[in-house]
């Protein structure tokens, strides 16, 4: 996910006194996390993890910043190779997540050893390479989140590095459910605080305040900052992050709805031919009797300017489709078919994607796919 420069200076002004937790300092050791939940990387191989049952985000300085090239490489036994790794078989593990290091081109894995149900990370280079990044002796910061507005947050469902900011996606049992959270790496005190946020569901015909985002970008409009997120039954949503304060409350804007019946997994921008778009990949609860395609996983590439969208928004917003779910009835979002079956994915550089695909048999193999 791209760094932008400046990112949400307005959060941090000196009106920030609530919901706020002590400044982070660096440390050598084992993190100790209770959980990793969400996963992704800040510049110079900067690993940051979500730890929703330890209320914490923990930053790793991994040093690992030398490139490495992908061939096309195919790992059709991916289950049975990462469990090899951590001393169980194929069945003993569950793969969570996935993201890519941009500084090395390395993909890092989060796999649930199910007999402790012990989280692990393990990695895998463009020679298809697999090993364990141990978190027994590493530099680490330590960012507690502060409580919500009743009681600490339950989950950390996604994040994403922002010139030095973390921003969290993140589910409490308040009224006000659904929380952002924006964490200042660089601050020497006050460094986390809590905002709830208000969507729209398209789909749903109502706000609601408790549904969670599932996975979040970035993005700047006309200098100004916002967080795109995307729900289940599946609206993508902006929240403007200009002029806020802990503790407060932003309403949402929602600009499209992929459909009734999915849950988003991963999303990411990346361009082709000179225009921008967002690729997010889904699971579908209806696909027995609505399928998109052939797996119930499948993928949407839709038109990044859908965010500059003022008039269409909302009750008024744009449905992808509103019946047969394998026909899209807008070019604003469009099915890549070459994704159908992928459960994880994250960008590859500039024009490719790493995925993580099942098949009917729920096998896993790891490969590279063009960008749609």
């Amino acid at each position: 996910m791209a760094s932008t420069r400046s990112f949400a200076l307005a959060l941090l002004l000196a009106g920030w006194a609530a919901s706020a937790c002590p400044a982070a300092q660096e440390q050598t050791g084992n993190p100790q996390l209770k959980s990793i939940e969400a996963i992704t990387f800040g510049p110079d191989g900067l690993l940051v993890l979500g730890d929703g049952r330890g209320a914490q985000v923990v930053t790793i300085q991994t040093g690992d910043t030398t490139p490495t090239k992908w061939a096309d490489v195919k790992i059709d036994d991916l289950r049975a190779q990462l469990a090899g790794r951590v001393g169980t078989d194929a069945k003993g593990i569950d793969v969570v997540k996935m993201a890519v290091n941009p500084a090395s081109q390395v993909a890092y894995i989060l796999v649930r050893k199910l007999d402790g149900k012990q989280d692990l990370i393990l990695t895998v280079d463009g020679s298809g390479k697999v090993r364990e990044f141990a978190l027994d002796k590493v530099k680490y910061t330590r960012f507690t989140l502060p409580p919500g507005e009743k009681s600490p947050i339950t989950k950390i469902t996604d994040l994403t590095y922002v010139d030095g900011r973390i921003l969290v996606a993140a589910q409490a049992s308040d009224k006000f459910a659904s929380k952002i959270i924006v964490i200042d790496s660089e601050a020497t005190k006050d460094a986390a605080s809590f905002i709830s946020t208000e969507t729209y569901h398209v789909a749903h015909g109502r706000w609601e305040t408790n549904a969670p985002i599932r996975t979040v970008i970035p993005y700047e409009e006309n200098g100004k900052k916002f967080l795109v997120g995307a729900f289940t039954c599946t609206p993508i949503v902006k929240y403007s992050l200009e002029n806020l304060s802990a503790g407060g409350r932003v309403k949402g804007t929602s600009v499209i709805e992929l459909g009734n019946g999915n849950t988003p997994l991963n999303m990411f921008v990346y361009e082709k031919g000179g225009k921008k778009y967002i690729l997010m990949n889904h699971i579908r609860m209806f696909h027995a009797r609505n399928p998109v395609g052939p797996s119930p996983y499948w993928t949407a590439k839709v038109d990044y300017d859908i965010l500059l969208e003022t008039q269409k928004v909302n009750d008024k917003a744009i449905y992808r489709t509103k019946g047969k779910a394998s026909v899209s009835e807008t070019d604003r979002a469009q099915i890549a078919t070459d994704y159908h079956g992928v459960i994880h994915m994250a960008r590859l550089g500039s024009d490719r994607a790493l995925v993580v695909r099942t098949d009917d048999q729920k096998n896993l193999s790891l490969g590279v796919l063009p960008l749609p």
